[in-house]
């Protein structure tokens, strides 16, 4: 195949996902390869899956349907974890012609350059187990804030999750990577980091040259902290149990790490969570809680809830949304339960039906919608800090173009275009 082609790339799943497109995006442009939209004609499209859900392999299948009708004569390569897990499924679907797992991900030029139309679907995997070596990515380019892996894969054994079969083992950059890049992308005018991994808070464990290094994520903070000038960080995901409180009071100190938590819960129920294999309690987590609003009243905090998984039954379900009502915590991302193949929770009983498990999810995202209010109300007032994004068209009011941004503490602003404020941290009155 010419390498002097387009190709476009879409990205199913988390911000992880994100920042492995981008630096895929990145290896083919500096190839030659001229990037296009993926609603436009390419030559190649590039899915990164995700395959937490159902929802996400069924959206992967959907959009190589819509290839081939926009354009079926071009390429389609499907990566990312859903082609990890179910590589063979995914070279059933017509017209996918290259399906590449977690060790060839970023393998993808000469995978590229072997690539005839017409032959059978070329599946390169391998088993997750050899996967141990640790791939640097970022975002870049493509939004204000930038997306920074740092950590990848996971050594848990939740009953309902497959990403260790996806991701692998727990593996890490080195700290003075991590570092580095910060650097190269405050040269880059980039304002604002958000560190990311699948646990990130088990940042620390990496292999080089037969020697294993015992770095933490304490270190990593501190030293982005004192050795970088990038204005803002923000920690993307961490586990309850990771979460020190010497990480929170450093936080609470801290110049550059933004008063920003996004702490998974999944069920507010220990009985629910012992039968998740989650490896805390709701009192450990209450904790957490407690202490970041006690130091830091003005922190937002995120919370991940899965609903209707098995085992949960309805007076779990109570228990869990009474516990969920009583934290000071400012949103909720919750997921329906999905079954995924391979996994222990397909062994649990009593399996919670579907119907129930939608009208679950609708009675939290409502409780989550009156959260966001609630704390948003609360900063009335408040002066915050403001990094203010690229401009985009408000299509409600006559087209204005507006400028979008994000407090320290993760409330959307929303103002008349000013060009230059974009990509400017900005003194804001919360109004």
């Amino acid at each position: 195949m010419d390498t002097n082609r387009s190709v476009a790339f879409h990205t199913l799943g988390c911000k992880l996902n994100f920042s492995e497109t981008s630096t895929l995006s990145r290896q083919l442009e500096k190839e030659g390869f001229e990037k296009k939209a993926f609603t436009e004609k390419a030559d190649i499209y590039v899915i990164n899956t995700c395959s937490v859900t159902e929802n996400a392999d069924k959206e992967c299948r959907q959009l190589v349907r819509r290839i081939q009708r926009l354009a079926p004569e071009s390429f389609v390569v499907i990566t990312g974890c859903y082609a990890q897990l179910k590589p063979k499924e995914i070279a059933e679907i017509p017209g996918v012609d290259l399906v590449l797992g977690a060790s060839e991900k970023f393998n993808l030029v000469p995978h590229l350059a072997n690539l005839t139309k017409g032959d059978a679907t070329k599946i390169c995997s391998c088993d997750i187990d050899t996967v141990t070596d640790f791939k640097s990515s970022y975002s870049v380019n493509d939004r204000t804030r930038t997306f920074l892996k740092v950590q990848d894969g996971c050594d848990y054994s939740c009953t309902f999750c497959t990403i260790p079969m996806a991701r692998g083992k727990s593996r890490s950059d080195r700290i003075e990577n991590v570092v580095a890049d910060a650097q190269t992308l405050a040269s880059k005018g980039v304002k604002e980091i958000v560190l990311t991994g699948i646990n990130l808070g088990d940042f620390g464990k990496s292999e080089e040259g037969g020697k294993k290094h015992t770095e933490n994520f304490f270190d990593l903070l501190k030293a982005l902290e004192q050795e970088t000038n990038m204005p803002r960080y923000r920690i993307s995901s961490i586990e309850p149990n990771l979460l020190t409180n010497e990480i929170i009071e450093f936080v609470a100190k801290s110049k550059r790490i933004m008063p920003h938590f996004h702490i998974p819960l999944q069920s507010g129920s220990d009985a629910v969570l012992k039968l998740m294999q989650r490896r805390y309690t709701r009192d450990l987590y209450q904790e957490r809680v407690d202490l970041i609003k006690k130091i830091m009243p003005h922190a937002c905090i995120g919370v991940d809830v899965i609903v209707g998984s098995p085992g949960e039954t309805e007076d779990y379900f109570k228990e869990s949304l009474e516990f969920i009502h009583a934290l000071d915590i400012a949103y909720l991302h919750v997921f329906t339960y999905s079954e995924r193949a391979a996994t222990k929770a397909l062994t649990i009983k009593p399996i919670v039906p579907m119907q129930e498990r939608h009208e679950r999810n609708k009675i939290l995202r409502n409780l989550s919608y009156q959260k966001l209010q609630y704390f948003t109300e609360s900063q009335r007032g408040a002066t915050r800090k403001v990094l203010f994004e690229s401009p985009k068209v408000n299509k409600e009011n006559e087209g204005m173009l507006m400028l979008e941004g994000f407090t320290d503490n993760y409330i959307k602003v929303e103002t008349p275009h000013r060009a230059e404020w974009s990509n400017q941290i900005i003194d804001w009155k919360l109004l």
